[in-house]
């Protein structure tokens, strides 16, 4: 039988994975200026991950043409995906 915890992580795991695979493609497409982020089915890219790149913009301004926050929003992707799940399903073992 499945503990709560253990559900919130499988879903948190697979959130988590599937919006890193829709920001790296953001983040790809941000590489062709020729693209209209108001045109569908762009628009819809962008207001899934702007909200949460736009956290990492307001302290880490872009250098040189160059979006550093980005970078920094994987890696906060990154440790959710790699330590917080984890402890979320040993927790749920616990319980």
């Amino acid at each position: 039988m499945a503990t709560p915890l253990g559900l919130l992580a499988g879903t948190l795991e697979r959130f988590l994975y599937f919006y890193m695979i829709i920001l790296f493609i953001r983040i790809l497409l941000s590489w062709f200026p020729t693209i209209n982020w108001y045109d569908p089915p762009f628009s819809y890219l962008s207001q899934l991950t702007d909200p949460y790149l736009n956290l990492f913009r307001s302290f880490i301004p872009p250098l040189g043409g160059i979006d550093f926050s980005a970078i920094i929003a994987i890696f906060a992707l990154q440790f959710g995906y790699q330590v917080i799940i984890p402890l979320l399903g040993s927790m749920s073992q616990v319980f």
